[in-house]
């Protein structure tokens, strides 16, 4: 008779299905089992309430402002930075020896801690006093710092977070261009193209996965926004700035609602599962091609 060989893999996956169980899965199920009772986080009492969480969120106006700043950070995410880093990676593709010290130069906004970077916008920046908002008014120019005004707040917490976040982008775009086939390049140059032309009939076709996969995580990481905003605004002023973020954060932390926070935090994985179910999509149909 054979034996069965011990199969290795099993124990070599063992790690990382533990640490998923308990790091996701288990918090997961939980999170869904509080959004249905009044748990405040530090009573062993639990008591469900059905649907009275979600039915509190629908009828809060507050929620669909932290909704549509979510969208807003979504739309602005998946233009600006994307356009500015495929421009920058694109011009970086010919600068192929001091391509290097202009990637580390883009990624020091990134590196930074976010306090860091909130600090030296709020200083340096927007500061009414001692940033460039002060110089701009004493040169007479009738200007303000953008986070006083509920209109512009969540742009001008959108700008830093662009600025910190484009540098990654180009570094992205930049790896998936060099893997561009170099006999196509060379082909099109032959019959004349110009630089729009490869970039439209050449470079893009060939990085369209990875340009669909940072579409999915941006959309991911824009309805998970929380560090900028709550550093720079707390999600003020009157709610302006409002995300999904901080208002399951107050609820959890500053109202000791944590089933409401748990029900608010399920629509940001609900918003998450959307983009993830779009990518699944786009990517069974280029499997198919």
């Amino acid at each position: 008779m054979k034996t069965k060989k011990f199969n290795w893999n099993y124990v070599l996956i063992a790690p990382a299905l533990i640490i998923s169980v308990c790091i996701i899965l288990v918090p997961g199920i939980m999170t869904v089992i509080y959004s249905f009772t009044d748990w405040n986080g530090l009573s062993p009492e639990i008591n469900f309430i059905g649907f009275r969480n979600f039915i509190e969120l629908f009828h809060d106006k507050i929620f669909y402002k932290a909704i549509t700043n979510n969208i807003i950070w979504t739309i602005l995410f998946l233009t600006i930075p994307v356009c500015i880093g495929m421009l920058a990676a694109m011009l970086l593709l010919s600068r192929r020896r001091t391509r290097s010290i202009y990637q580390v130069a883009f990624l020091i906004p990134y590196v930074l801690a976010p306090s860091v970077n909130a600090m030296l916008w709020l200083n340096v920046i927007f500061s009414p006093v001692s940033g460039v908002i002060s110089v701009l008014r004493n040169l007479g120019m009738d200007i303000g710092s953008p986070l006083a005004n509920v209109k512009t707040a969540i742009y001008g917490c959108a700008a830093v977070d662009i600025w910190h976040y484009w540098s990654y982008l180009t570094v992205i775009y930049l790896a998936a261009l060099r893997q561009t086939p170099t006999d196509q390049v060379e082909a099109a140059r032959v019959e004349g193209c110009n630089g729009w032309q490869l970039f439209r009939y050449i470079y893009l076709p060939n990085i369209m996965s990875t340009v669909s996969l940072m579409f999915v995580m941006i959309t991911i990481g824009s309805f998970l926004a929380f560090d900028y905003i709550k550093l720079m605004t707390g999600g003020g002023p009157a709610h302006a700035t409002e995300v999904l973020g901080t208002y399951a954060y107050t609820f959890a932390f500053s109202s000791m609602k944590v089933g409401k926070a748990a029900a608010c935090g399920l629509f940001i994985s609900f918003f998450g599962l959307i983009a993830s179910f779009i990518y699944a999509r786009i990517s069974r149909r280029e499997e198919r091609r």
